[in-house]
């Protein structure tokens, strides 16, 4: 890939950071967060969370990286939208709280008319093709992190494997992005169908 992508990632904890620090190595990339303190932490160079990797990648590499509060900016003429947002599981009604991630991708669609929408977020299995049929679009698809706290960047660096919910040729794209930015040669690549992915999310 020679041309540089936009890519927009929403949300800057582990997925989020790690995942931005790694795709602007070679793209240009917009984080969109709701706290002022990370917007200004990831344009000072400094990372939102406790992660060496990160915290030198910010320090010593060449980076397209800028993160803003303005959903305007963040979606405008963007080719991949990551939203990489929390979900917490509530044990109480045995259900993940996906309202962040479904907030997200109904903004990201209706800003972006042209993006690919990928899912990081960890959500329920079926989710995604719920979120297809609700909006009646292919654009949003699920793509499965296995991070580690404190190891998020080199898990992306070194990647076990890259799964993506698509077969669409803009999900083949996103899948040579993260092997693009990735230091392991030949990693193993599945695209595979948004619900398989979520699944194989959940049981890893």
């Amino acid at each position: 890939m020679d041309k540089k992508i936009k890519i927009t990632v929403v949300g800057s904890g582990y997925v989020g950071m790690s995942l931005s620090v790694l795709l602007a190595q070679h793209n240009d990339v917009t984080v969109f967060d709701i706290d002022a303190d990370r917007v200004e932490k990831i344009n000072n160079k400094q990372s939102t969370i406790v992660d060496n990797e990160i915290a030198q990648f910010l320090t010593n590499n060449s980076l397209s990286l800028k993160a803003t509060l303005d959903k305007k900016i963040a979606y405008e003429d963007a080719n991949f939208i990551i939203v990489a947002t929390p979900t917490n599981y509530d044990l109480e009604t045995n259900r993940f709280d996906t309202y962040s991630v479904d907030t997200v991708v109904e903004d990201a669609l209706n800003f972006s008319p042209q993006a690919l929408v990928v899912i990081k977020s960890t959500i329920p299995v079926g989710h995604t093709k719920l979120l297809q049929e609700k909006f009646k679009t292919n654009r949003v698809i699920f793509s499965p992190e296995f991070l580690r706290e404190g190891q998020a960047l080199r898990d992306n660096l070194y990647p076990s494997r890259i799964i993506v919910g698509s077969y669409c040729e803009s999900g083949r794209e996103f899948a040579d992005l993260l092997k693009q930015g990735s230091k392991k040669p030949d990693v193993e690549t599945l695209l595979i169908r948004s619900t398989e992915a979520e699944a194989v999310k959940l049981f890893a």
